[in-house]
């Protein structure tokens, strides 16, 4: 009832109720990015507390970002069957469940289970797959406008609650550090609970900019043909069948392996073996995030019209060229502007490229859960990164062996989507586009 309400009152002043859905998964995405990275930022603290190994910590940490990834895949199906808003508001339980019981740990299996299964489930179900569904079914036009904002908030997550998280681990100690996610997760499934809706035909529209609001609300209206929990494997066992489909995966591997697994999860513990402060350190990851809140947005616009194979040998390129220099950065506050523009431009930047690219490969039917699967070989690569890296550092005492691989890595990827062979007529749809 609220929802009919509050769509009715936005309707007599011309606004469209989808543009609240897209708030509400904004903050969704917001909330549960900055979940998945603030345990970046306690690395240091926990081991001190519990005298857990860096390389123990990040062994839990890397559970969830296997199964954030793993997630990806059945998350369709999931909101198919259930719902957005049950999904939604179950995945933020879980999150906000997980901090709450974490306050108390004092075993290592604990933070295993909390910060490893609990959070990875939960913000998996909430991942990228979400914008997407999201933009298909409340919108017929700005579809690629949404998918960038809403790829985007993850930036904006880590831009709000990482540095008031480094502070309040300062101040007051990692459990105060946690309350601001805690409660920013649920209020927004209190939030997603009154006003989420599944489709546009259950507050009575259309989607934004349909043609026919008749025929759209009536196509709306109509059950959606029901998924198996077995069909992202029938979808796996097609697409692994063709080259691009592995070229994509092997990249994504990479670009995860690059960005959360290690920058997310270990820089803040990077800046510290340097003599930088965890506030300082959490402000550079709060300037990538910036940087790249423009550069997601920045590449969905140019992956409508370019070469989206050229884009990503770019991205990847620079990121490389980044990581490797950054060692070499003596982390100063030039050297770490530096370093935090270049690879905050394109930290989620490779995501609108290669979702095109999986869509005109295998067609828009089946392009979600390809990317459904690209997105977990993401994920399990930010998981080897995010383990490798603890192991790095325990044994060598220091991080530069895993950025010196991780760039060089990114310098293969970048090699890697040039090698992708599209069909003539996918390889110009970009240029047509432009020219439209």
């Amino acid at each position: 009832m609220i929802a009919d309400t509050f769509s009715q009152r936005l309707q007599r002043r011309g606004i469209h109720y989808a543009w609240v859905i897209v708030a509400l998964t904004f903050l969704t995405a917001l909330t549960s990015s900055a979940a998945l990275g603030l345990p970046g930022a306690l690395l240091q603290p926990l081991s001190k507390e519990f005298g857990w190994g860096v390389d123990q910590i990040s062994s839990a940490l890397a559970v969830r970002f296997a199964l954030f990834g793993l997630m990806g895949p059945f998350a369709a199906i999931l909101m198919e069957r259930f719902g957005l808003r049950n999904v939604m508001v179950t995945a933020l339980g879980l999150i906000t469940a997980g901090s709450l019981l974490a306050l108390g740990m004092t075993q290592f299996w604990q933070l295993v289970l909390l910060w490893g299964v609990m959070l990875g489930v939960g913000s998996g179900m909430t991942a990228l797959v979400l914008s997407a569904v999201v933009s298909t079914r409340w919108f017929e036009t700005r579809r690629g406008l949404v998918v960038g904002v809403l790829t985007a908030s993850s930036a904006t997550g880590q831009l709000i609650f990482l540095p008031v998280g480094a502070w309040l681990v300062e101040n007051f100690g990692w459990r105060m550090a946690v309350l601001p996610v805690l409660v920013a997760c649920a209020l927004v499934a209190v939030a997603v609970f009154a006003l989420m809706r599944n489709r546009p035909a259950d507050v009575g529209l259309a989607p934004f900019g349909a043609s026919d609001a008749a025929q759209a609300a009536t196509a709306a209206a109509q059950p959606a043909t029901k998924l198996g929990f077995a069909t992202p494997f029938r979808v796996l066992r097609e697409a692994s069948g063709s080259p691009v489909f592995w070229l994509l995966a092997g990249s994504f591997f990479i670009c995860g392996l690059s960005t959360n697994g290690l920058i997310q999860t270990h820089f803040i513990s990077l800046c510290g073996d340097a003599g930088l402060g965890p506030v300082p350190a959490a402000s550079v990851l709060a300037m990538m995030g910036a940087f790249d809140l423009v550069g997601t947005i920045l590449s969905g616009w140019l992956s409508d019209r370019y070469d989206n194979r050229k884009l990503l040998f770019w991205y990847y390129s620079l990121r490389g060229l980044s990581l490797l220099w950054l060692p070499y950065s003596e982390f100063t506050l030039y050297g770490l502007s530096v370093f935090a523009m270049f690879y905050g431009l394109d930290w989620i930047a490779t995501v609108p490229p290669t979702v095109r690219l999986a869509a005109t490969t295998f067609g828009k039917e089946k392009a979600g859960m390809v990317f459904g699967w690209v997105f977990a070989a993401h994920q399990l690569g930010a998981a080897v990164a995010a383990f490798g890296a603890g192991q790095v550092r325990t044994l060598l005492l220091t991080y530069n062996p895993a950025l010196f691989a991780a760039g060089a890595a990114c310098l293969v990827a970048a090699l890697m989507v040039l090698a992708i062979r599209l069909r003539p007529a996918a390889a110009a749809a970009p240029a047509a586009a432009s020219a439209a």
